[in-house]
């Protein structure tokens, strides 16, 4: 059992146990939209939004998850803040420039499944400064258990901006969808009342 723990807290670990986890992720898709068509909502609005709800939590949990795993010297040295913004980025460029690529791509990807389906699914997040701003508050609040956790991890602006603007980025990506979302209300919610 411990063993178990032990390898999801490596990104190795979590990363296999992800892709394990993909076909459960299929079958909870499958689970809720049969039960939301089964209330009487329509089969193209069920789908969407059960692909949605599970896209948000199959991309997003396991990638929190990674970057709150803690460093060599977690709660042995105190939390580090860069809060000027792109001075932590321009750091790691002049320093490793193919390491700084790596930490841009996976800052850009962490909300990035939250930029995508939020907006599909809860249509009150359908523009893309909500999405933002939803990106960099979720962000925010990971950069500071970050740091008051003693993860021996830099707190950084830089961070909040890149995960922002990968949701934004991936808002944009299916923003084409956003109108058919729109303009394809469920009917459980549009319906008339019946006649008396």
């Amino acid at each position: 059992m411990l063993t178990g723990w032990l390898w999801i807290g490596t990104f190795t670990g979590t990363v296999v146990t992800t892709v394990a986890a993909l076909p459960l992720a299929a079958l909870a898709v499958w689970a809720l939209a049969r039960l939301r068509i089964a209330a009487g909502g329509t089969p193209a609005r069920a789908w969407r939004d059960s692909l949605a709800e599970v896209g948000i939590v199959y991309w997003t949990v396991p990638v929190v998850w990674m970057i709150m795993l803690p460093g060599g010297q977690a709660g042995a040295v105190p939390g580090r803040l860069q809060l000027l913004p792109l001075q932590d980025l321009l750091t790691m460029l002049a320093d490793d420039p193919g390491a700084a690529a790596g930490q841009i791509t996976g800052n850009l990807l962490v909300f990035a499944a939250l930029g995508f389906f939020a907006p599909l699914r809860f249509p009150a997040l359908a523009s893309v400064p909500r999405v933002l701003a939803l990106a960099a508050g979720c962000s925010v609040l990971v950069e500071t258990a970050q740091y008051v956790l003693q993860l021996d991890r830099v707190t950084s602006a830089d961070d909040v901006l890149l995960n922002a603007a990968g949701a934004g980025l991936a808002a944009l990506a299916s923003r084409r969808w956003w109108r058919t979302a729109a303009a394809a209300p469920d009917r459980t919610r549009s319906a008339p009342a019946p006649a008396r």
